[in-house]
């Protein structure tokens, strides 16, 4: 191994570390713990000498949603291993019960990844993180495979259209990526608009959950949960 190699080794398994405490102090504390000041002291190092590695805390915070995203993925991931790419509703379920699932687990993580609020150095989410990845293509081969219940395209509202075109070719780059050519008249402004509905939805319930903020204490949330699921599939005519 070369000099070189061995520095930017080095260089790598101090990143990982760094992201490692600052991601103990998320899940144990909260995100107000995540400093650097906070990081340095874990590690026994100096604030300053993290600039190293990262050029500000909101650099690290970002490389830190990018790894959970990643984690969160990767359990996606592994879930519908199990389940054919044919049968879209059982995958389409698997995605949205996993997704509840991690975020009950994780909500300090939720929270700062999907809940943080402009100005606090997480990054809008994106889609194109790897778990957008995920929900991207489970939705690009529920279109290639089925018709669903969508409004014309006139139907939906002009001041959200420019924002549902732009979707539009997000999802055609992401399925082009994963290798699934989808033609352009399946996925109309309306499909898009359906998604997105979807996932207003399927966001809501599962915040309200992971921060206990339904109107009035609800002891079982789970029937709730996979009675909007269902009623959700059946609209959008996911299944009959």
């Amino acid at each position: 191994m070369t000099e070189t190699t061995r520095r930017e080794r080095s260089r790598d398994e101090t990143q990982h570390e760094i992201r490692r405490v600052a991601r103990d102090l998320l899940t144990n504390q909260g995100r107000e713990a995540v400093t650097l000041r906070a990081i340095a002291r874990e590690m026994g190092i100096t604030a300053p000498a993290i600039y190293r590695y990262h050029a500000s805390l909101e650099d690290l915070i970002q490389q830190l949603c990018m790894d959970i995203c990643t984690d969160l993925a990767a359990e996606m991931a592994t879930d519908l291993q199990a389940i054919p790419e044919d049968d879209t509703p059982a995958q389409v379920f698997a995605v949205c019960r996993g997704f509840r699932a991690w975020a009950l687990r994780h909500p300090q993580e939720f929270s700062l990844v999907f809940a943080s609020p402009p100005g606090t150095g997480a990054p809008t989410h994106d889609l194109n993180d790897p778990f957008g990845r995920i929900f991207l293509t489970v939705a690009g081969r529920v279109l290639a495979t089925r018709q669903l219940a969508m409004p014309a395209d006139d139907k939906v509202p002009p001041e959200l259209r420019e924002d549902l075109a732009q979707f539009r070719v997000t999802l055609f780059d992401t399925l082009a990526e994963a290798g699934l050519d989808l033609p352009e008249h399946v996925f109309p402004i309306g499909a898009a608009y359906t998604m997105l509905r979807f996932w207003v939805r399927l966001y809501g319930q599962v915040a309200l959950e992971v921060f206990g903020r339904f109107p009035f204490a609800v002891s079982a949330p789970e029937p709730l949960f996979e009675s909007m699921l269902a009623e959700l599939a059946e609209e959008v005519g996911l299944i009959s």
